[in-house]
C-alpha cells in the first residue's frame, strides 16, 4: 500500500513535467483516448494538459485504491 502511495506521489511529479507520459503510465496503455486527448491538452496549452493528467491519475490510474472492507 505504501508502495502505491509512492508511486501516485511520483506519477504526480511527473505529471507536472511531462503530463502525456504520467496518463500514459496511469492508464498503462500508450495509444488510449486519454493519452491522446492529454496530448492534445497539453499542445494547445500546459496547464490543461498537467490539469487533465492529475484528474486522469486521481479517477482512472492503476494506483487508484480501493477498499476491501
Amino acid at each position: 500500500m505504501a508502495s502505491d502511495a509512492c508511486g501516485k506521489c511520483l506519477l504526480f511529479i511527473l505529471a507536472i513535467l511531462l503530463p502525456p507520459v504520467a496518463v500514459w503510465i496511469a492508464r498503462d496503455k500508450i495509444c488510449s483516448c486519454m493519452v491522446c486527448l492529454n496530448i492534445i491538452l497539453t499542445l494547445i496549452g500546459w496547464i490543461p494538459g498537467i490539469i487533465h493528467a492529475f484528474a486522469v491519475i486521481c479517477c482512472c490510474s492503476r494506483y487508484q485504491v480501493h477498499d476491501t472492507a
